[in-house]
């Protein structure tokens, strides 16, 4: 399925912008050239956050598990363009599944891991998906268990797979079907070749109020990640340490397609603490870790190989960072939601750089090579807030897919999508960090969050809002008005929320109890009041 205009994919592949790589074909052609290397390896602690031993695999050995899990997918009746989402953790069986389903030309809708039933539901019933595949658990989650609640209620959903070890009945345990299967598999049968201007992924904007799907192709895939190799340069055949699951820009842009690209060893890691990520990147002498922008100061301090790489992803509605002189190689990734991934080599600076409008492509800019994106400023006429960040270009993703959301991004006339996104303007570029808190949960959807704990019994009023923090950007604090002659008990008020199936992005971090809310002249509630407040009264905020 192909959703970029056709006089699009032959321009881009005129510049070099595109190639015809697909994604499973960057790993193929790693899997000839080194068989016998190490191509992925599970963190050793995986046993702790979800089900199954650590295991690691060969490119060859790799290779016979997707072309296996890819026929298992035909015989079932999956076949081209039909959509499977994927719900599971940093895992080596996660990313199997995933280059699979590319194998068989699937489409892969990677889901986030705080995404509740709800939001599964509504996700998948949206784009149409035919399956699912969903880790045992994460953490303390039961996602499997949820997976099967989804089927039951989505009825095009027509299977429904588990990974790991304690899969629920009405699940389909992926390992021990396919070792139970062995070679009586028959060989997969595409309906066309593949081609990388099909569509590969649906991923999911939140930079407005709801969200979105978001169409990318191959191309798009490949765009994102040669621009951030042009700034990293790890090499080939080198070591990547990724903490992020693969559900997004960040993640399989950032993450997935660099190791892919150059061929080398892929170290998953799901993140339960810092010291944890920091040792593990020493233990494998990594080439390449990517980490959230707030850490990379300090991962810079004691990671102890000097020549290590560190990708350091900022979202553009995050605070402005702090400075630090950096002692091994530091690139700052300024992601765009799912719009767009802007790489920036620090050098010897010891601030984030501001990112310039217009063109950028290869290593400082387009010159270098094809341009891969193009950035630019939107503002409302007669608005007085900060102006919007717009995008277009070889990686931006396509908005054809169809949709029940009202959530729909379109180009303008020049070309440009209106990310929402807002940004500060500097001297011909942007600074790259703007509002707090419009990644996870934007300012427009923290009055639909009031009515939720709203209706938490014993409260007769409650709102939400952000606080701002130094390492997530903001977070999300309740502050609940309770009837008369009661107290609310904060533990009580989470097991609430987490029995109504809360999205977990709406769970506040702290509840601060008032005897009324703030509000301004006109009568409506003041936000900006209740963070001031979280500082003056610390012990009344669980």
């Amino acid at each position: 399925m192909k959703t970029t205009p056709e006089t699009q994919v032959e321009a881009y592949h005129a510049s070099g912008a595109w190639t015809d790589d697909t994604i499973y074909s960057l790993f193929a052609a790693a899997a000839q050239a080194h068989p016998d290397r190490l191509a992925v390896v599970d963190a050793p602690d995986r046993a702790n956050w979800t089900g199954g031993q650590p295991r690691q695999l060969t490119y060859a050995e790799a290779a016979d598990e997707i072309d296996r899990l890819a026929s298992f997918y035909g015989a079932l009746g999956l076949s081209t363009d039909h959509v499977l989402g994927i719900q599971a953790p940093n895992t080596v069986d996660a990313v199997i599944a995933f280059l699979a389903a590319l194998r068989a030309n699937l489409i892969v809708a990677p889901l986030p891991l705080h995404w509740r039933q709800k939001n599964v539901l509504d996700a998948l019933n949206a784009i149409g998906a035919k399956g699912l595949i969903a880790a045992d658990r994460v953490e303390t989650r039961q996602v499997a268990k949820s997976a099967r609640d989804v089927a039951a209620e989505l009825f095009s959903l027509r299977f429904v797979f588990g990974l790991g070890k304690d899969i629920p009945d009405g699940l389909i345990e992926l390992g021990p079907m396919l070792a139970e299967m062995g070679d009586d598999l028959p060989p997969l049968e595409l309906e066309r070749d593949a081609s990388a201007d099909h569509v590969a992924t649906i991923c999911w904007s939140r930079s407005g109020s709801e969200t979105a799907p978001v169409a990318r192709s191959h191309g798009h895939w490949t765009a994102a990640a040669r621009h951030l190799l042009s700034e990293a340069d790890p090499g080939s055949g080198h070591r990547f340490l990724v903490p992020y699951a693969l559900s997004g820009l960040t993640g399989i842009g950032a993450g997935l397609m660099p190791w892919l690209m150059t061929g080398g060893t892929l170290h998953l890691h799901h993140p339960t603490s810092l010291n944890l990520l920091t040792a593990h990147a020493n233990d494998v002498e990594a080439d390449y870790v990517l980490t959230p922008g707030p850490l990379a100061q300090i991962l810079d301090r004691n990671i102890t190989r000097p020549q290590t790489v560190i990708a350091a992803a900022w979202n553009v509605a995050a605070p402005e960072p702090g400075a630090f002189s950096p002692r091994h190689p530091v690139v700052d990734l300024h992601v765009a939601d799912e719009f767009a991934l802007i790489a920036k080599a620090r050098g010897s600076s010891a601030k984030v750089q501001a990112t310039a409008l217009g063109k950028h492509g290869g290593r400082m800019g387009c010159e270098s090579g094809p341009a891969l994106v193009e950035i630019g400023l939107h503002q409302k006429d007669g608005s007085p807030a900060a102006p919007s960040l717009k995008v277009k270009g070889p990686m931006v993703p396509d908005f054809g897919w169809t949709t029940r959301t009202s959530a729909v991004f379109l180009p303008d006339e020049d070309g440009f999508i209106d990310t929402r996104i807002h940004v500060r303007p500097v001297d011909g570029g942007i600074a790259g960090f703007g509002i707090p808190g419009q990644y996870a949960v934007g300012t427009g959807d923290l009055g639909s969050i009031d009515c939720i704990y709203a209706a938490y019994p014993g409260v007769r009023d409650a709102a939400a809002f952000l606080v701002e923090d130094s390492v997530l950007g903001a977070r999300l604090h309740a502050a609940l008005v309770p009837v008369q002659g009661t107290v609310p008990d904060a533990k009580a008020f989470y097991a609430f929320l987490d029995a109504e199936g809360v999205d977990l992005a709406k769970i506040p971090h702290r509840v601060l109890v008032l005897q009324s809310l703030p509000t301004h002249e006109d009568g409506s509630l003041n936000r900006e009041r209740l963070t001031l407040r979280t500082q003056r009264l610390p012990a009344a905020v669980a």
